[in-house]
């Protein structure tokens, strides 16, 4: 009897668990059974792995095989584990080394000729195997991607047989190397003509991780100052870039290994279902929140959303994680992302605006506005008024704004105290850190007191005003909220009150 054992990593959401491939040969009638939880796709790799192996010049052992793969009770999926299986094939045969699997774990799909086709969700798979301080070895495609993983050899190759080779050492595999960064050049704040308040708001939402809703009329430039925010937002640290890029990878949408330290900019369209915006499907898969983790996630139009879509986010709002629970499994995906959202004022768009030509009657602005919930509007920490601009300050030869560079460096500044002070974002802050850093001065909680009172405004709607006029101090470098940080921060609310009221 023959008995192999093979290092392989499952995909369970953002996680690579462990798998060990155990390949049995016995005596009695040829055939193959795979056991171990597998799906249809790992079913029909007994087809792929032995046509593969014939391809490839080796015997296919005529005898009794069974695979395990353990642990039993993870479901197994996808064709990441042909490769596994065929080397345990060959190694229960005698035919390579078993002590040369030993130090290394293999990923890859097999085709009938014996060719290594790529897989997703190889970086999670990557960053475990490095943990476990084994080798790892990929199909060509994915090598790049596997290379993120810092400390770890990965090897890259095209056929079975390169990886038998290897393991017979007649050959060595070529080692992959991580691509050269791409060099990002996204939208410039500079586009932005005039919209003093709006580009403050946006400064204000990249320097403390705030979310923030752009309402005005058609045209204005909500979208154009949305697009804007991420050239805005400090460089991602390498954990975080890995941890987004991580879902990039298993989200079966593909990852641009050149581009993984690029922040993410999502911007689906209002017809998205509640499930393609939190994730799901029979094996779960990250959605538009997940997908814009430590980035920016765009909703034009807000109204015009199906309200159930947008009451999935409260939570994630809050929690900056969404857990997709199945009969069969649960998985848990990152989704710290800032908001930023726009809309119309009324059905038309020209409500408020000097030209007077809205004509929609104030029931259909409230039932327009009452499209989106109170308490989704509580969870965004500025609400600004966009307007339209007069035709001069368009003009080809008007002054341009500050450009993305020079808001950045006071954004990175403003950054640098709150992760001295507290270690997050002040978004972040619980409400013991809400206490204990933005305390106000005497005079000046009373004047909160009295704005919380004239606009009614909740508990939560006062921490997240806090929190804001702790990141307007932080902007002017001053240690602590005075009068005019404190009073703008609440200006961020008042321009909120028709929608809640109508909400």
């Amino acid at each position: 009897m023959g008995l192999a054992l093979v290092h392989g990593r499952a995909r369970a959401g953002v996680r690579a668990p462990h798998v060990k491939v155990e390949v049995h040969l016995a005596g009695g009638l040829p055939s193959m059974s795979i056991v171990g939880l597998p799906e249809a796709a790992v079913r029909e790799a007994k087809d792929r792995v032995r046509a593969a192996i014939q391809c490839a010049q080796y015997e296919f052992p005529a005898r009794r095989i069974t695979v395990n793969l353990a642990p039993a009770d993870l479901p197994k999926g996808g064709g990441r584990f042909d490769l596994p299986i065929a080397l345990g094939i060959l190694a229960a045969s005698g035919q390579i080394p078993l002590e040369a699997l030993a130090d290394h774990e293999f990923i890859g799909e097999l085709g009938l000729t014996g060719e290594l086709r790529p897989v997703d969700g190889v970086l999670p798979a990557a960053l475990a195997c490095a943990e476990a301080g084994r080798g790892l070895v990929v199909p060509a495609a994915n090598g790049e991607e596997a290379a993120l993983a810092s400390g770890l050899d990965v090897r890259t190759a095209r056929t079975l047989l390169e990886v038998c080779a290897m393991l017979l050492g007649s050959k060595a595999l070529p080692q992959a190397v991580p691509p050269p960064p791409a060099r990002l050049a996204g939208p410039d704040l500079r586009d932005v003509r005039g919209q003093a308040q709006a580009r403050r708001a946006l400064e204000i939402a990249a320097a403390g991780g705030h979310h923030l809703l752009l309402s005005g009329p058609p045209g204005c430039g909500k979208t154009l100052l949305a697009s804007r925010l991420p050239g805005i937002l400090p460089e991602a640290s390498e954990a975080e870039a890995l941890e987004t890029a991580a879902i990039a990878s298993v989200s079966g949408r593909g990852l641009d290994p050149a581009r993984w330290r690029e922040r993410p900019f999502r911007s689906p369209h209002h017809t998205a279902s509640a499930v393609a915006l939190v994730g799901g499907g029979t094996e779960p898969r990250p959605g538009e929140i997940s997908l814009a983790h430590q980035g920016v996630l765009f909703l034009d139009e807000l109204p015009e959303w199906d309200r159930r879509a947008l009451e999935v986010l409260r939570e994630p709002l809050e929690s900056g994680v969404v857990t997709i629970s199945r009969a069969a499994r649960q998985c848990e995906f990152p989704a710290r992302f800032q908001l930023v959202a726009a809309m119309n004022p009324c059905p038309c768009g020209w409500a408020g605006d000097a030209s007077g030509r809205c004509r929609c009657n104030p029931d259909a602005i409230r039932r327009y506005r009452a499209r989106i919930s109170g308490p989704l509007l509580d969870r965004i920490d500025l609400h600004v008024d966009v307007q339209r601009l007069p035709p001069s300050e368009l003009r080809p030869d008007a002054p341009d704004g500050e450009c993305s560079t020079v808001v950045r460096q006071r954004v990175e500044a403003a950054r640098r105290l709150q992760a001295g002070r507290a270690g997050a974002t002040n978004a972040a802050l619980d409400q013991a850190g809400t206490m204990a850093h933005c305390r106000l001065a005497p005079a000046d909680q009373m004047l909160l007191e009295r704005a919380i009172e004239s606009l009614q405004l909740s508990a939560r709607s006062m921490h997240r005003i806090l929190r804001v006029a702790r990141t307007i101090a932080d902007l002017a470098d001053s240690e602590r909220i005075a009068t005019p940080h404190l009073a703008e921060a609440i200006g961020y609310r008042r321009a909120a009150r028709g929608i809640d009221q109508a909400a």
